[in-house]
Order: structure tokens, then C-alpha cells, then sequence
């Protein structure tokens, strides 16, 4: 009897997988991956980029400062390096001879002082120039010029708002590409969708909604396609972690929906039209749930209100909680951030908040985050004030993972090299406190005391920082 049973248990298993076999099988016995990349794998292109960057050699001490001034002698502070890049993309429009191709940010940024290389499918080999580069969501467009008779495969752009874990996922891309292991297909599942809050060191994104999938991404992939079982792009393959340099099954693309807005602004205004709000949010904890009397730990509650912004104007308060925006479900920080910065701006959008346990909606009318809250006809010119350091506000995920223990000001994640931050010795993990005497609570208190100084025409700023040792000190920002 009992062979009996374990001989029927091992019937219905061979049952069961051969019935899931047969089910990713064509009628003819062929696996449906075949027809589903043949075309969108032609669209894939490599990605070469070569230029020169400056490293810091550190600082000289005084008597070699004054040496290299005067005379010349001593090692330089900084030099001039060469390097080259690899990674991918995808073609997703043309429009007569002009060919456009969505890829990383990181990919392609380092040609912008230097060359950018794209193979096409049949080995053509054409020089790109830079449409676009959004280091924020870790997006950019580049163009090549074709001839009349040149062929070109176009991506078909699916919808990533309709996933759902467990889908067929299919990740193409140039691995290794020094190996020239072109349009290398690699299948898996949709592992999770809405990831933020994630760090992947210097280049990490400051807006987040990654879908994790375990298709195999490897170094070199960045910039290309992620495509679903109809062959239609699904997302951007960016990042993987890893403990080994290689792929361990956790690959994240950047969703098509986002990738399309974002090309689209790039295409339409030459740059990425990004609504703001004017809130501080913070993620809602058990115990801020247990306070307010909340059902679940879901939403944003409002820790700050700017003055005179969308949300002031309309009518958000201190403690309330986001729980929708447009429609959209806030989950967290990260989602509430990429929700706003895609919303249409000048229009009245939903917002549902709890406030003291009741719910109830108001209209916000989002302005344009590059212009000025009281909407200024031309935004300000921060190009000669870029000091080259990226920042973020102390209650976000960064600054908690960083365990920052300053009160206030803004902690920077990124600093660019060859930049005034640069030269200051300004570090990721240093806060600023003060610019220019005036105290930073926020991005908008930061970006009034960098438009105060544009005003003023200063060509050095003075910045008062609490370093990542935990010493305060002053120190100047010198504009060339």
C-alpha cells in the first residue's frame, strides 16, 4: 500500500512538470522565446564611450602650493586620465534619418567631453551625441544619423503599470563587453515591483521604482531592454546587486512608463519637466501608526510645509498623511517622490490625505520643479552655480543607512569630480549647515541662498559643514 501511494505521488509529479513543460512550448515543440526576441533583439545596440577624466591627486601642503604656483614644480593637484566605457541600449523612435536610443545615465555621461560609439545590429558602427541625461532617475537619450537606406529595428514600448510578479521577464544586453558577447538574451520572472530606497554607491538615483527581476544582468547590460513574453519592452535593465561582481539572480530595470515620460520630455522640451510639491515627507513607522491610529503602515505623513508652494496654497498641513496622489497608492518616501515628479504640472491633481483620522481629498496644482515656486517666466540660470555635489535631506533612506546624527541641513550623496565641491573637500556624507551665513533646512532653502548669491554676482561661497568625522567647519565654494 504504501508503494502504492508513493508510486502515484511520483506519477502526478511527472504529470505536473511535463504539463508545465509543454506549456512554454510552441505547438511545433519550440520554445515561444524564440519568436518573442527575434525582432526587439535587433534593436538592441552597443555602447562604446571613451574621454578623459580628472583625478584628484589630493592636496599639496603649502610649500609645494607655492612651488607649483610660481615655478610649476610639484605633481599636479589633479590629472587628466583616459578611460572608455561599455554598456547598451535600445532604439525606441525614428524620425526620418535621425535614430534615437534609450540607455543609462551612467552609461553615456562620460561623453560629454568625449566620444560615443554605437553598433548597430548589422555592425555599423555611428558617432552619438547626447539628446538628454536625467542623473535622477538614471535615464538618457542619445541620437545617431542613418542614411536613407539604412534599416533599423524600432522597440515596441509595453506598460509597466500592468505587471505583476511572476511574469516572464527577458533581459537582452552586451555583457562583458570586451568578450563581445552582443545581444546576449537571458530569461527569468518579475521577482518585485516598486523597489526604491536603494543604494548602488556614487550613481545611485535620487528617484527610485525599479521592477527586480532575476533574469540574468550582468555588467555591460546596463541600457538595454527588459521585454515581457509579447516582445514589448517592459523596462531599462540599470543595476544589480551582487556579492561577486556578476549576476546572483537580483537585476533591477527602471519601468518603461517612467522611461517613455522622461524620453518624451527630452524629445519635446530638451529637458525633463518635473513637478514639485513643496512638502517634507516621512515614511510612516509602526509607532507613527500605532499614534495617528492608523489601519497600516502605508502613505507619507507631512513632516514640513514650504511657504508659499502647491502644497501651502493648497491647504496641506504638518502631520497629515499622504495616502494617494493623482490616484496613485503612496506606499513610502520613495514612491511618493516618483509619483509627484511624474504628474502633469500647472493641472489640479487629487490628493488624498488623513488628517486626525478623517479622510478627505484636496486639488494641488503642481508647479515645474526647474522654475521658481511663484513661477518666474524664465527659471534661473544655475549653470556657473553647479558646485557639483548632489544632496538629499536627512530623513531620507540614504542619510538613515549613512546613520547621519545631524539636526539639520542637507546631506550630500554625490560630488562630482572636477567640480568647486571638489576643491572645497567636500565629502558624500558631509551636511551642509549654512551657505552664505543663511541656515539650510531644505532643498528650497538651499536653492534661495544659491539664487541669492547668482544675484549677487559672488564668485565665492562660504559654506559652514558638519563633516562625515563629525567636525564643523567653514568652507568656500570658488566659482571660475
Amino acid at each position: 500500500m504504501k508503494f502504492s501511494k508513493l508510486a502515484f505521488f511520483t506519477l502526478m509529479i511527472f504529470v505536473l512538470c511535463s504539463s508545465m513543460y509543454a506549456q512554454v512550448l510552441t505547438q511545433d515543440g519550440r520554445s515561444p522565446f524564440v519568436d518573442v526576441i527575434r525582432d526587439v533583439r535587433e534593436s538592441v545596440v552597443n555602447i562604446q564611450v571613451e574621454g578623459t577624466r580628472r583625478i584628484s591627486q589630493g592636496h599639496r601642503n603649502p610649500i609645494e602650493e607655492e612651488f607649483f604656483r610660481f615655478f610649476g614644480f610639484g605633481t599636479p593637484r589633479e590629472q587628466s586620465r583616459p578611460f572608455s566605457a561599455m554598456g547598451s541600449g535600445f532604439i525606441f523612435r525614428r524620425i526620418g534619418n535621425d535614430v534615437y536610443i534609450l540607455t543609462n545615465n551612467h552609461v553615456v555621461e562620460g561623453g560629454r567631453d568625449g566620444r560615443i560609439s554605437v553598433t548597430l545590429a548589422d555592425k555599423d558602427v555611428f558617432q552619438a551625441e547626447i539628446v538628454g541625461l536625467d542623473p535622477d532617475t538614471d535615464l538618457a537619450v542619445i541620437k545617431i544619423t542613418v542614411s536613407n537606406n539604412t534599416d533599423v529595428v524600432v522597440a515596441e514600448f509595453g506598460d509597466s503599470e500592468q505587471l505583476e510578479i511572476g511574469e516572464w521577464a527577458i533581459a537582452i544586453g552586451n555583457p562583458f563587453g570586451q568578450l563581445g558577447l552582443h545581444r546576449t538574451v537571458t530569461v527569468g520572472v518579475i521577482s518585485a515591483i516598486g523597489r526604491s530606497g536603494l543604494s548602488f554607491g556614487r550613481q545611485s538615483p535620487v528617484l527610485q521604482d525599479y521592477i527586480q527581476t532575476d533574469a540574468a544582468i550582468n555588467p555591460g547590460n546596463s541600457g538595454g531592454p527588459l521585454v515581457d513574453i509579447n516582445g514589448k519592452v517592459i523596462g531599462v535593465n540599470a543595476a544589480i546587486t551582487t556579492t561577486s561582481g556578476g549576476n546572483v539572480g537580483i537585476g533591477f530595470a527602471i519601468p518603461i512608463n517612467l522611461a517613455k515620460r522622461i524620453s518624451d520630455d527630452f524629445l519635446n522640451h530638451g529637458r525633463v519637466v518635473r513637478a514639485y510639491m513643496g512638502i517634507l515627507p516621512q515614511d510612516i513607522s509602526p509607532e507613527i501608526r500605532s499614534s495617528l491610529g492608523l489601519n497600516e503602515i502605508s502613505g507619507v505623513i507631512v513632516a514640513r510645509v514650504e511657504n508659499d508652494t502647491p502644497a501651502s496654497n493648497a491647504g496641506l498641513q504638518v502631520g497629515d498623511v499622504i495616502l494617494e496622489v493623482n490616484n496613485q497608492r503612496i506606499d513610502n518616501v520613495g514612491r511618493f517622490r516618483i509619483v509627484v515628479a511624474s504628474c502633469p504640472v500647472n493641472q489640479r491633481i487629487p490628493v488624498r490625505i488623513n488628517r486626525e483620522g478623517r479622510e478627505r481629498t484636496l486639488n494641488v496644482t503642481l508647479v515645474d520643479r526647474g522654475t521658481d515656486v511663484a513661477q518666474t517666466e524664465t527659471p534661473p540660470e544655475p549653470a556657473s552655480f553647479n558646485l557639483g555635489m548632489r544632496l538629499d535631506t536627512l530623513d531620507s533612506d540614504i542619510a538613515r543607512r549613512m546613520n547621519i546624527s545631524a539636526d539639520e541641513g542637507l546631506l550630500v550623496t554625490q560630488v562630482t569630480p572636477d567640480s568647486p565641491a571638489t576643491r572645497a573637500g567636500i565629502r558624500p556624507g558631509d551636511v551642509i549647515i549654512e551657505i552664505n551665513r543663511s541656515r539650510i533646512r531644505s532643498i528650497r532653502d538651499y536653492e534661495r541662498a544659491i539664487e541669492r548669491a547668482e544675484r549677487d554676482h559672488l564668485t565665492v561661497i562660504l559654506a559652514y559643514v558638519l563633516t562625515r568625522d563629525g567636525t564643523h567647519q567653514f568652507v568656500t565654494f570658488t566659482l571660475e
